[in-house]
């Protein structure tokens, strides 16, 4: 059980260490910070933390730093969240607010700001598109020739492609197959759409109408294209600013697993239930990241969780602060993805 004395102690390292990236020493903490004992009590206290595991002596220094579960103890029992300044609320507020129609060119332009703020690493992840729902499908008439296909999901996502048809349909036999494709296929995932699916809806209508097999077969490869799941980094030589990354093979390390983009997905996919979470070294199971601590949230649209945002740093965070501006920057995101897609 850790008393009171040893949290303030605790707290004092993180605090100086995160700051100064140098060992902390007893006199410093009895100098810096009023905790009313002595140095002597102090370097009690911290003989005891490193017996608990929660503090650790790097090389031969008389300081100490934090551990992992040193790290751990502080985010879960001693943080208090940095409340942003008005200026940070404002600047944030003020790059949503650019016209951005893109969800692509909004993703990336947030992962920029995300990095610019924090000084770290920013990561975004989008999902595919399988994962939403069917909300709207339809056939737009662009020329007795052509047509527009049209699928749009509960998430917001849209997919469209023109269609070249063999032989000309009429806008009242579309608006029927629009009908009936939005019927039989509203509220289902595109996973759920596949091609047995689509050959029952086939036969139904040509038993109807004997309309055009051509235009739900185009259909299908329209519901084909599902994308795929996408990683939006930026901000990695921010790494290079660390004194932790100072060694080349350690950033040449870090950097090589930012490029392996299912690794990335990973880091993120911890994090696709709502709210904020944060990774601290060895718990991230990947070597050349389980030096650093990793901070997600997720963004929604419509009030369903689509995706996440992350920042990437070494495990000397300031958390109270990176864990501010991610909470911050997902709830305006979701706003904007929100107004986008309505």
């Amino acid at each position: 059980m850790i008393d009171e004395r040893k949290k303030q102690v605790l707290h004092a390292i993180v605090k100086d260490y995160v700051t100064t990236a140098e060992p902390v020493g007893s006199r410093t903490i009895a100098k810096k910070y009023d905790l009313g004992v002595s140095s002597a009590t102090i370097r009690n206290e911290m003989s005891d933390l490193e017996e608990m595991g929660l503090i650790e002596q790097p090389h031969t220094s008389a300081g100490r730093i934090p551990s992992d579960k040193g790290y751990r103890f502080y985010v879960d029992y001693l943080m208090e969240k940095e409340e942003l300044d008005a200026d940070e609320i404002n600047n944030i507020n003020m790059f949503f607010t650019k016209r951005l129609s893109e969800l692509d060119e909004l993703v990336q332009e947030t992962c920029r700001m995300l990095s610019h703020v924090t000084k770290y690493t920013a990561l975004v992840l989008v999902p595919k598109r399988s994962e939403g729902k069917l909300e709207k499908i339809q056939m737009i008439s662009v020329s007795p020739h052509q047509v527009l296909v049209l699928i749009v999901t509960d998430t917001g996502f849209i997919n469209h492609r023109v269609i070249d048809l063999r032989q000309a349909i009429s806008p009242r036999r579309l608006q029927e197959i629009n009908f009936f494709l939005q019927e039989k296929l509203y509220g289902l995932s595109l996973e759920q759409v596949n091609r047995t699916l689509l050959g029952e809806i086939s036969i139904h209508i040509a038993r109807q109408e004997q309309l055009l097999d051509l235009a739900l077969e185009l259909m299908e490869q329209a519901l084909m294209d599902r994308g795929d799941e996408r990683v939006f980094t930026g901000g990695a030589l921010n790494m290079l600013n660390q004194p932790e990354f100072r060694d080349v093979e350690k950033v040449k390390t870090l950097l090589g697993m930012l490029e392996e983009e299912e690794i990335v997905k990973k880091l993120l996919h911890k994090q696709l239930r709502e709210g904020t979470e944060i990774f601290i070294g060895g718990e991230i199971p990947f070597e050349g990241i389980n030096k650093c601590s990793v901070i997600t949230g997720t963004y929604k649209v419509n009030g369903r969780v689509v995706g996440s945002i992350g920042i990437l740093g070494p495990t000397r965070m300031t958390y109270p602060k990176a864990v501010s501006v991610v909470e911050t920057v997902t709830d305006q995101l979701s706003l904007v993805l929100a107004k986008m897609f309505r």
